[in-house]
């Protein structure tokens, strides 16, 4: 077996991000095999016991994930070409009536907020923004396989072969996409299941079996719904949820 740095084996293990174990093991809250590691660059095996201590757990059961209904018009990240990241919607006029979590807002859940994934400007629906990094890396991360699904109203016409199409056997960007669950919700409207997320995927598989896109909104992430959370506003991810 060969060694690798504890602050990656640490992120494999989901026990944080790789940043985050940087911090834990600088501050002397990582033990592996008992002894307390302390210095950045260590190297373990990967059979090796890692624990963190009380005060890194402390840290980490502070930290907020958010989740929007987001509007056309935002972009998940960092502002562009004018327009606003959907950060600046979680606000406390904002903040939905029926968000059950107990947590009460404050400024310091707006730091380090980042989107676990992307929603383009022109669809809606469910964006998870977390300042934890074992969420983004359970959302996002290379090995994720978490399901999303949307509701996807197109125009023009779909034959069976091209709805087969879309369940499995359609390429973007010279690689072969995974497996999908695409079904008929209604006369117009499509429903996907996918466990991956290119760049404008499901706009550009519609557009390869001859459909465009009218409107696309995101209702699930894994085991997480949008459910009756109103377009533009936010609620925090309870206690009891998981991805």
């Amino acid at each position: 077996m060969e060694p690798i740095r504890l602050s990656k084996r640490m992120a494999e293990l989901g026990l944080c991000s790789r940043r985050e174990a940087d911090d834990y093991i600088a501050k002397g809250w990582v033990k592996v095999d008992g002894v307390v590691i302390s210095e950045l660059g260590s190297k373990v095996l990967p059979n090796q016991n890692i624990v963190l201590d009380r005060k890194a757990e402390a840290k980490q059961a502070q930290r907020v994930t958010i989740l929007i209904n987001k509007p056309v018009g935002f972009v998940s990240g960092q502002a562009e070409k004018g327009y606003k990241p959907a950060v600046t919607l979680v606000t406390p006029e904002n903040h939905f009536a029926g968000d059950t979590s107990g947590i009460e807002f404050t400024p310091k859940h707006l730091v380090g907020l980042a989107p676990a994934g992307r929603l383009d400007i022109d669809s809606v629906g469910l964006l998870v923004l977390t300042q934890d990094g074992r969420v983004a890396k359970r959302i996002i991360g290379e090995t994720s396989e978490l399901e999303k699904e949307y509701l996807v109203r197109v125009s023009g016409r779909l034959s069976d072969q091209g709805l087969r199409q879309l369940n499995h056997g359609l390429s973007l960007d010279g690689e072969a996409l995974k497996p999908a669950r695409v079904w008929w919700q209604n006369q117009d409207q499509l429903r996907f299941i996918l466990q991956e997320g290119k760049k404008r995927q499901i706009r550009r598989m519609c557009e390869m079996v001859g459909l465009r896109v009218v409107g696309l909104k995101r209702v699930r992430v894994g085991r997480v719904m949008l459910g009756d959370l109103p377009q533009g506003q936010w609620r925090y991810l309870r206690a009891d949820e998981r991805f």
